[in-house]
């Protein structure tokens, strides 16, 4: 297991080991220890899955204070386009992105913690993504903003797809008024 930093602080993706030959593949999708070894150290305590066809968007979301959620997120079956955004206040990368292919097979894992909005795009229909959570899910805590937001400017490759988005995703409001500021720096 490799694990590779990004340019914002906190967010890793996690490149597995994957053992191949005839038959197919093997892969140890998670380990308490090795992860906390390469210094992630959450105690997932939910897991989840969605099944979605290509050219599903979901996001951006997360979870308020005091449900806010890391996440380790992967493919089972598929692919998508996974982003996260920095909602730390004060941090140097606030309102800035980072995005990763993640496909079925690849060994490739995006570790996404507190105070981060997620989303992500489906390549291929039937995709299985799967994801861990170190917090329950709570309805109250859910927010969101806008996946097109000009402000935050995320490249979904989205050329060539018929995108579907849930009615609550397209009414989500901006970044700036979901976290209740004036202006996204720049």
């Amino acid at each position: 297991m490799t694990i590779l930093d990004t340019e914002i602080e906190g967010l890793k993706i996690v490149q597995l080991d994957v053992h191949r030959d005839g038959r197919g593949h093997f892969l140890e999708s998670y380990s308490r220890e090795r992860y906390r070894a390469a210094g992630i150290d959450v105690d997932f305590v939910q897991d989840n899955e969605s099944l979605s066809q290509r050219g599903v968007l979901r996001g951006m979301h997360w979870q308020a204070a005091p449900w806010s959620q890391a996440k380790l997120v992967h493919v089972s079956r598929g692919a998508v386009w996974d982003v996260a955004v920095d909602l730390r206040e004060g941090s140097p990368t606030f309102g800035r992105h980072v995005s990763c292919e993640l496909r079925a097979g690849d060994g490739r894992q995006f570790f996404i913690p507190r105070g981060f909005a997620h989303g992500f795009l489906v390549l291929e229909d039937d995709t299985l993504f799967t994801y861990k959570c170190d917090n329950p899910y709570r309805p109250e805590a859910e927010r969101g903003f806008r996946f097109d937001d000009p402000d935050v400017a995320i490249p979904w490759p989205v050329a060539g797809l018929d995108l579907k988005l849930s009615p609550r995703d397209l009414a989500h409001p901006s970044f700036a008024k979901a976290l209740g500021i004036a202006t996204v720096p720049k």
